[in-house]
């Protein structure tokens, strides 16, 4: 009887451990495979769940040995790539999400191991805090990590990407037929190099402009509900506040002549002028007291970018404005180059008022008016600023080179000091035809044409 009893307690461990093994052997063929939803967004809330909710909703995900979703509308190439079809997006969300057809290929047939493409930087990977090797794209969690980071010279003709910082260090190289070359500026056109003798070299582009094959912006506010644009605020936002207008600049020759601006509207308002531009200092060693002086005690600040270029927005909207308690003034894009980029009723655009009289009198009302003045931060709570994890989406788009092949920019100058791209000490009140300014006209697209692999 005892005999028996161990018998069958053996058989019931030995199948015991059997299916345990089998359970095993199949999580681990799942989870070798990269899942969007693992996208590292700083959740702490529901909100910040919501966004990484917006980020992973269309993805293509494996759910088990060779089954897929099925593919959405962001798999379509129009979604993807620069087009005058969907200018009002930047396609950063859609290309997080984008899974090329070689990668679905290779996980639906159910192979281990797929080929790395490689990216090289010949100006190094110093300033990018990013690392050599796949280890960027594993920490990133990215949805298509298969790729490589190398800056070793002996690498560059073998790579299936080249990342220029700039053009200069494109001189004097020979570009493989096989090969993506991309051009990175984040400079507006006014203190970037003159590009005519690149005609026909550039594959891709990576700029603040939203015509860009990859959309690198300074920073990407996303709303946690796009149903939701406002939220009661508890705070009054004007509470102890006695100051009007600061600013802090230390250029003070820009190009679209920011200066004459400002002194124009200190004659009908306070505009205190910190650093070397002004008659205030205030140290950048001691910068956070600064910028808690926004907070605590001026209702507005100058947020003036050093020229007026499409798309042109940088830090000093979304983070020494944006990010304090006070309303930005903006100059630099259009005022619907900020529309789409920021909040709803977040700021205020110099070129919505015919003089800066007109702006000083609108600012005087707010001052006066705490419950309009207090309307222009009724966004807060409705999103945050997001990761838009550059190298995640050079790698996605590496890999559909293999499916879509090679486009180029025939004429990169054109296309990047186009007419009406930058306007000098212009108002954009004062550009003909600005709804089609919007659009990326057909001198703004990169030429489509492919080369067969």
């Amino acid at each position: 009887m005892r005999c028996r009893l161990k018998k069958t307690l053996q058989i019931i461990i030995v199948i015991t451990c059997l299916i345990l093994y089998i359970n095993f052997i199949l999580i681990s063929k799942t989870s070798n495979l990269p899942n969007v939803e693992d996208y590292d967004m700083q959740s702490k809330d529901q909100n910040q769940a919501n966004i990484a909710a917006v980020v992973t909703k269309n993805a293509l995900r494996v759910q088990g040995e060779g089954k897929t979703m099925v593919p959405l509308t962001s798999f379509q190439n129009e979604s993807i790539y620069p087009s005058q079809n969907n200018f009002e997006n930047d396609r950063i969300l859609e290309q997080l999400n984008f899974i090329p057809p070689s990668i679905r290929a290779h996980r639906q047939s159910g192979q281990s191991s797929i080929p790395l493409k490689k990216i090289y930087l010949p100006s190094g990977i110093g300033g990018w805090a990013i690392k050599r090797g796949q280890g960027t794209f594993l920490e990133q969690k990215c949805a298509v990590p298969y790729c490589t980071i190398t800056d070793m010279n002996n690498q560059m003709k073998d790579a299936d990407v080249v990342l220029f910082d700039g053009v200069s260090r494109s001189n004097g190289f020979e570009k493989p037929a096989n090969q993506i070359w991309m051009i990175f500026m984040l400079e507006s056109p006014y203190h970037t190099p003159i590009l005519n003798k690149y005609t026909g070299k550039f594959n891709w582009t990576a700029t603040y402009r939203r015509d860009s094959t990859i959309v690198a912006p300074y920073e990407k506010f996303v709303q946690y509900n796009k149903s939701v644009l406002t939220k009661p605020q508890t705070k009054n936002y004007a509470a102890g506040k006695s100051k009007m207008v600061a600013w802090f600049v230390s250029n003070c020759g820009a190009r679209n002549n920011r200066m004459k601006y400002a002194t124009e509207l200190a004659k009908h308002i306070q505009v205190d002028i910190y650093g070397r531009c002004g008659t205030l200092k205030c140290s950048r060693s001691a910068a956070n007291k600064c910028f808690e002086m926004l907070n605590t005690d001026y209702r507005f600040y100058l947020s003036f970018e050093n020229s007026n270029c499409r798309d042109y927005i940088t830090e000093k909207f979304f983070v020494n404005g944006l990010k304090h308690d006070v309303i930005p003034i903006v100059m630099g894009g259009a005022p619907e180059d900020y529309k789409r980029a920021a909040p709803p009723h977040s700021h205020i655009h110099v070129d919505d008022f015919k003089s800066p009289k007109d702006m000083a009198d609108y600012l005087h009302l707010l001052a006066k008016d705490e419950k309009l003045y207090n309307e222009y931060f009724q966004w807060k709570g409705t999103g945050d600023i997001i990761n838009t994890y550059f190298w995640c989406r050079v790698c996605a788009l590496a890999h559909d080179v293999d499916t879509r092949g090679r486009s180029w920019y025939h004429d990169l100058q054109s296309w990047w000091r186009g007419e009406n791209i930058c306007i000098g000490e212009r108002s954009w009140r004062d550009v003909k035809g600005r709804s089609n300014v919007t659009a990326p006209l057909s001198r703004w697209q990169p030429q489509l044409a492919k080369h067969l692999l």
